[in-house]
């Protein structure tokens, strides 16, 4: 294990965090809002902190899985400790375990709230919460690659540990060069949806709070009411396109970028997650229909849920926990699926499901005939066996830690389906469940243990469960 690595990058990570902190302190200085001293008071001190542990470059560089694994975890762990504390000094959200849990939810995009009244929170500190969806939608490691200085050659494992799908491999030969693409596609887009939501009238600031919060498929409003809180169909119907945007790879926009059309047309992802979508907005809309009388309107609300679901931002423009039992299983079944591989969206993620329902119809065949040799292909190549089988233990995790979490939330007294929903809606980084925890509920009621048990869901869901567990297993700290 390479500690003076792993303390170099945790450094580089904390100086970069003192630096983005700087965008929430020029909002609290233009709105001269109460947000000034506590970012100031966290941004001093951490910022120091990581130049001491970056004051010493380690000679031995190499960074393997093991290595990155534990950067991956400890980086999200710290960001979320430190980036909780101005909501606690500020005494925004007074209580630590409250403020780690809503900074948790926003670096992790999970967008789950105890917030009972967001209005009443500083602008600062409203920016703050949404930019952490934005930090966190691509990955805090991966923009740390794409801005600081060509490091270890071996940072694809950083890469590899962070972003979220079956597989990440490089758009081209160097990491770092493929993180600023990914990055510049980021950065593109986002803009891009704020333009367009301020010709709708709304203010800058909702702009880029809510564009933010949609790059990173976050779903933290700005506004007590949601997206709803607007009334604005168009306002709905930008954030409904770029939240299907941002649940496509983004190697696809990459492959756009240099004229390989035929690549992205031929993409079966791509494919199946708007089929999916398609079909369960005109199932949901079909459903809904008659308690709107009209189907335009039953079809603007499913198709901004669906989407809102299946991308796993969480926005709300309607209470889909007063939709008939019929469109409720729907939803729960996206937030199952998610969106695609290499997006910013949650979930098992779409390719993952494909290679687990792909492996199991093979699993039948070979029932039927022992001696069928049937591989597994996705995107017109065979998956091998080893990437079956780590897609099939990841499930297995995936499905135990869900179970546990459900029985650890149901102590709290809620009925199974709140326990399950928001044990599901953790894991999966979705934000809103069912009942208590619709998209006009949220999560101060639940105790500090049952927050301490979502807040590990959320971690794990975003960092696809094995850095969070590699971390804190013993072997991983002994020598090899």
């Amino acid at each position: 294990m390479n500690y003076h690595m792993i303390r170099y990058v945790l450094g580089q990570i904390m100086k970069l965090e003192a630096a983005l902190m700087g965008l929430p302190l020029l909002v609290s200085l233009y709105y001269l809002d109460e947000g000034t001293i506590p970012l100031l008071s966290v941004m001093l001190p951490v910022g120091i902190l990581g130049y001491v542990l970056t004051g010493f470059k380690p000679k031995k560089q190499d960074i393997y899985a093991r290595e990155g694994f534990v950067i991956v975890a400890f980086a999200w762990i710290l960001l979320s400790v430190f980036g909780a504390l101005p909501f606690v000094i500020g005494g925004s959200i007074p209580s630590f375990t409250d403020a780690l849990f809503e900074t948790v939810s926003g670096f992790t995009t999970t967008g789950s709230t105890l917030l009972t009244d967001i209005e009443s929170l500083p602008m600062s500190l409203l920016m703050w919460r949404s930019f952490t969806h934005w930090i966190g939608g691509m990955g805090v490691l991966v923009f740390a690659l794409a801005i600081l200085p060509a490091g270890s050659a071996q940072s694809m494992y950083i890469m590899r540990a962070e972003v979220p799908g079956p597989s990440v491999g490089k758009l081209v030969a160097k990491t770092q060069i493929t993180a600023r693409i990914l990055y510049g596609i980021y950065v593109f887009f986002t803009a891009l949806e704020a333009i367009m939501l301020r010709l709708t009238g709304m203010r800058w600031f909702d702009c880029i709070a809510n564009a933010f919060a949609t790059a990173g498929t976050g779903g933290f409003a700005v506004l007590n009411d949601g997206i709803g809180g607007y009334h604005n169909v168009w306002v709905e119907v930008i954030i409904t396109v770029f939240m299907l945007v941002f649940s496509i790879n983004f190697n696809l926009f990459y492959l756009l970028l240099i004229k390989r059309f035929s690549d992205v047309l031929h993409n079966v992802e791509i494919k199946v997650f708007f089929a999916i979508y398609i079909v369960c907005t005109l199932l949901i809309t079909c459903n809904i229909a008659p308690m709107y009388h009209s189907f335009s309107r039953a079809l603007r609300y499913a198709g901004f849920t669906v989407a809102s679901l299946s991308s796993s931002t969480g926005f709300g423009n309607s209470d889909y926990t007063a939709w008939p039992g019929f469109s409720q299983t729907i939803l729960i079944l996206l937030m199952f699926c998610g969106a695609c591989a290499g997006s910013t969206g949650g979930g098992l993620k779409v390719a993952r499901v494909m290679i687990l329902l792909k492996s199991g119809v093979r699993e039948i065949r070979r029932q039927l005939n022992p001696r069928l040799v049937a591989p597994v292909r996705l995107e017109g190549q065979s998956v091998d066996a080893e990437q079956i089988s780590t897609q099939g233990s990841f499930f297995i995790i995936y499905m135990v830690i869900l179970l546990v979490s459900t029985l650890l939330l149901s102590l709290d007294q809620y009925g199974f389906d709140v326990s399950f929903s928001a044990s599901l809606t953790a894991l999966n980084n979705m934000g809103p469940g069912l009942g208590a925890i619709g998209p006009y509920g949220n999560f101060s009621e639940f105790t500090a243990f049952s927050k301490l048990v979502i807040i590990f869901d959320m971690l794990a869901g975003r960092l696809e469960i094995f850095p969070v567990l590699i971390a804190f297993m013993p072997r991983t700290w002994k020598k090899a």
